[in-house]
């Protein structure tokens, strides 16, 4: 049964159990960025993107132990804001926070423009507005009811998808090495034809920023925390199953994927229509070698990763609305919940915003992925530089021995995730199509300090709530 924590207010439920949170980690990293971003990585870097979603993979897990080891100390709502709030200071709580809510947003954007992609397979005339106002609707529907209820609807969305891919690697596997994939299909395809490297070392640089997009969604871990039934136990367990995660579900699905069929086969067919990221490769593979009924089948359970993303934004986006106003970086009225222990304020206000993804995709269907693509690795990157610099402060202002999930190497381990941040910076960069994204940063910070400015100025005078953190000024 549900309990919610002292005073039924603002109080969330502590309805998660361990299996839960084990599914909703997995529910963040497998979506759109794997399923339907790896297209365009195919072309840009062909087998070679394997080392980069290692690479990927490697720095994910990095900043995942740097942040879980606060999470697992302080096991709250709002976890980046609180974090940043406390350790760093009021302005770095603040925008830590809004940064957060509009790239959950934009990635709810994404998913649900992806999933009418994924509709098209079957239906073409369906435009993708229209499948973005229908599941729009029934996933806020279904957070708006109690944490239990999406707790399971959750668990089983990532069952499916964990299912769906492994048996993908082992019916891609039993094809390889039957021979009945056709005479195409081999493990050489990873380095014959233009080779392992088709584009040489500047393929891979330029692929990085988008496979960097297929780990956004792991960090939102961090936010099952404060609704956990026993965080010390679950989130660790969680967060070092990461490197197993990356090396099955990126790793060995995009191998099986380049080895079914010739590199240059594989990419053609993707470029049937103007849009690379038009259909999945994972779908388009079975296709092409004839069989329709898994990839029938795979398009269904893609779909369901893309919604059982989106799921777990509109869980992620109202909880951290729901700390953010406790600590008083959000309006109060955010932080209350209903007697099943649900922020239903919090949920509504940023799906208002998502929901003008119906009319961005009526207006401007061509190039918007590309465009919440961008926008989401640049909010992914000032996300990530938090992590890393509030975990380094929150390091220095722990005494020894108070934490019990310690990162490794740090605070090597932070310097190397601010390298890597400044890396994926600097490839977007040298892409026109990303550049915009990369100089909407300081505007995008600028105008979150005007709105703290004002936001201040609007509190001052009024006596602080008890529950408001006093975090540092500097």
């Amino acid at each position: 049964m549900s309990k919610l924590r002292k005073g039924d207010a603002t109080a969330l439920s502590r309805s998660l159990g361990n299996r839960h949170i084990q599914l909703i980690a997995l529910g963040g990293t497998l979506g759109t960025g794997l399923f339907l971003g790896s297209a365009g990585v195919i072309e840009m870097a062909g087998p070679s993107m394997l080392l980069g979603y290692a690479l990927c993979g490697l720095f994910a897990f990095t900043i995942m132990r740097l942040l879980g080891e606060m999470v697992v100390t302080e096991p709250v709502s709002g976890s980046f804001s609180y974090f940043a709030g406390k350790y760093w200071g009021r302005f770095p709580g603040f925008l830590a926070g809004w940064n957060c809510v509009i790239l959950y947003v934009l990635l709810g954007m994404l998913e649900l423009t992806a999933a009418g992609k994924f509709i098209q397979y079957w239906w073409p005339d369906v435009p993708t507005w229209a499948t973005a106002a229908v599941f729009f609707v029934l996933l806020n529907a279904l957070n708006l009811t109690n944490v239990r209820l999406y707790g399971e609807t959750e668990f089983w969305f990532a069952l499916i998808k964990v299912l769906a891919v492994v048996g993908m690697i082992v019916l891609g596997g039993y094809l390889l090495a039957s021979g009945k994939a056709g005479p195409g299909a081999s493990v050489a395809n990873l380095w014959n034809g233009p080779g392992f490297m088709p584009h040489g070392i500047a393929g891979i640089a330029m692929a990085m920023p988008v496979i960097a997009f297929a780990f956004g969604g792991l960090e939102m871990l961090s936010f099952t925390a404060a609704e956990a039934d026993q965080p010390a136990r679950a989130i660790p367990k969680a967060i070092n199953q990461v490197p197993l995660r990356v090396l099955i579900f990126y790793v060995g699905s995009v191998a099986i994927v380049l080895m079914l069929t010739p590199q240059l086969d594989l990419v053609s067919a993707l470029h049937r229509s103007d849009d690379i990221y038009s259909r999945s490769p994972f779908v388009e593979i079975f296709s092409k070698i004839g069989i329709d009924s898994a990839a029938t089948l795979l398009n269904f359970i893609i779909l369901t990763a893309a919604l059982s993303v989106y799921n777990s934004m509109v869980y992620c986006t109202s909880r951290l609305l729901h700390g953010m106003a406790e600590q008083g970086n959000a309006p109060r009225s955010l932080a209350a919940v209903n007697r099943h222990g649900v922020p239903v304020r919090a949920i509504v206000f940023p799906a208002a915003l998502t929901g003008l993804c119906v009319l961005l995709n009526y207006l401007i269907p061509k190039g918007l992925l590309e465009a919440l693509m961008s926008l989401i690795v640049a909010a992914l990157l000032i996300l990530w530089t938090v992590i890393v610099v509030v975990h380094h402060k929150f390091r220095r202002q722990k005494p020894a021995g108070t934490t019990s999930f310690k990162a490794p190497l740090a605070p090597l381990s932070n310097w190397f995730c601010i390298v890597f941040v400044a890396f994926i910076a600097a490839m977007m960069c040298a892409d026109p199509s990303s550049r915009g994204a990369v100089i909407s940063i300081p505007i995008w910070v600028l105008l979150v300090y005007v709105s703290y400015l004002a936001h201040r100025s609007m509190k001052r005078g009024l006596q602080v709530s008890p529950q408001t953190l006093e975090p540092n000024e500097s």
